[in-house]
């Protein structure tokens, strides 16, 4: 049984325990947020103790914790787990920048417990058939990526918005393109970025391409257009289409040069989020201190992607 403590208690935190009743021998044991009364509701709907702090939560009888507080904490509190000795799965993006991250796994290291950002679309029952699909049928080298998201109905007042708490469409939503364009192009060598920015001084909305190990990206992410949220992945023999919302994958095309098409339709269930969660379950019961799938690397390659295309349009947050 793997007891869980979690750290926020807002909208992602509900959707990570709709996923997590669908995991095997785990229970959320504590809850803890920065605003008291989302708490409160929170141990009533799912149960586990409520807890004062975060120190409190930290020192009960808890395996592991989930964080889904905002960015500009996630490291904070991904340290203080791991030096409590708890092992950590983090919402993404896992720090504010490289060097946030890199503090990050120091301490992940020199404690040897498992700390893993919370990246959900590899562990999709379509997206795991549909690598597993193409190193059969391949379709060739692979070396142009195109992704993307702008929704358009955030609230005002979302922390979307907030400068403070690291909101942005490239730390909110370019995170996913970065993952797809890392795993798929390899590491980045540039990126060229544009961006408009909002009254809050964030990015409203912002483009980025970027050249990698194998090829190019164009990538989009933005709060005040409606995109339409597909994947697109070429190579030389055929191209594939992840079909929206491409980050919470269910459908894909995979169109060849020789006229085959093959359609994949994999629905997935719980919200999704069981996926990860059940692959992080699995990590500790086996000992080990990284995902190979979303491997520290790869953390370190995707914050480093956004880190230059934040430069690119002189977006910076508090103690850059």
């Amino acid at each position: 049984m793997i007891r869980w403590g979690i750290i926020g208690c807002g909208r992602i935190a509900h959707r990570f325990m709709q996923g997590l009743q669908d995991v095997p021998d785990t229970k959320l044991a504590a809850s803890w947020s920065r605003r008291a009364e989302t708490v409160n509701t929170f141990v009533e709907q799912y149960g586990g103790k409520a807890c004062s702090s975060v120190d409190e939560l930290l020192a009960s009888d808890i395996d592991a914790v989930y964080i889904a507080t905002l960015p500009d904490s996630h490291a904070e509190y991904s340290i203080a787990a791991l030096n409590a000795g708890k092992h950590v799965l983090c919402e993404k993006p896992a720090g504010i920048n490289l060097n946030d991250l890199d503090k990050i796994l120091t301490v992940a290291k020199s404690t040897g417990l498992l700390f893993m950002e919370g990246m959900k679309p590899p562990f999709f029952p379509l997206y795991r058939r549909l690598k597993e699909y193409v190193l059969t049928d391949p379709i060739g080298d692979i070396g142009y990526v195109r992704a993307g998201s702008a929704v358009a109905d955030c609230p005002p007042g979302h922390p979307n918005y907030s400068h403070e708490l690291v909101g942005g469409s490239i730390m909110g939503i370019g995170i996913y393109e970065a993952y797809l364009a890392v795993e798929w192009l390899g590491a980045t060598k540039q990126v060229q970025t544009l961006g408009r920015f909002g009254e809050t001084g964030i990015d409203m909305f912002a483009i980025f391409q970027s050249e990698h190990e194998k090829g190019y990206a164009q990538l989009y992410c933005g709060f005040d257009l409606h995109g339409k949220g597909d994947a697109l992945i070429c190579g030389t023999l055929g191209h594939i289409t992840i079909h929206k919302n491409w980050w919470n994958p269910a459908k894909a095309t995979i169109s060849y040069l020789d006229g085959r098409t093959v359609e994949l339709d994999e629905p997935f269930t719980a919200g999704g989020l069981n996926y990860e969660t059940r692959h992080f379950c699995d990590l500790i019961n086996s000992g080990a201190t990284e995902s190979p799938i979303i491997s520290h690397e790869i953390s370190r390659q995707m914050i480093a992607m956004l880190d230059s295309a934040r430069a690119g349009i002189g977006l910076k947050f508090k103690g850059e």
